[in-house]
């Protein structure tokens, strides 16, 4: 792996995760969360961690593929509208306290990312590839923010 490879994968990682990090961080669930009545599917809140970490270091790498590409042009501002979608949600919920608002934000974050996996599939399928599990959890989440709407 070259060294200009590997700088552009840290940048970009360190973009998704250290974002990320610090968003959540800065926009904690707090006792307004707790106090909601939740779906039954709601996962542990020490998994969202975890998951979320797993989930922006192959968003950084998607980032750096894409980066790198012949498609640059076409696909970085996609990247980087899903990247400030996913930004968004969580002091639109955890702190704004919308449970409205975040579900248009979390809809258009999933639609954003199936648009960028279409988009890059044939043009960076390993971006594509690396999208995957990030399409399936904010999915699931879109259908946490939507059951924590309808029960509170």
């Amino acid at each position: 792996m070259t060294r200009k490879k590997i700088i552009t994968i840290g940048v970009f990682v360190a973009i998704s995760l250290g974002g990320g990090l610090y968003i959540g961080a800065t926009n904690l669930p707090g006792s307004w969360y707790q106090a909601l009545a939740k779906p039954s599917l709601t996962p542990p809140s020490w998994l969202f961690g975890p998951v979320w970490s797993l989930l922006y270091v192959l968003i950084g790498l998607a980032g750096a593929e894409v980066f790198r590409s012949d498609h640059v042009r076409k696909l970085m501002p996609i990247w980087g509208l899903q990247m400030l979608l996913n930004f968004v949600w969580s002091p639109v919920v955890f702190s704004a306290h919308s449970l409205t608002l975040g579900l248009f934000v979390i809809i258009a974050l999933l639609a954003t990312i199936v648009f960028f996996i279409i988009s890059a599939s044939r043009r960076v399928p390993i971006a594509a590839a690396l999208f995957a599990p990030y399409l399936l959890w904010v999915g699931f989440a879109t259908y946490l923010n939507a059951a924590l709407l309808v029960l509170n």
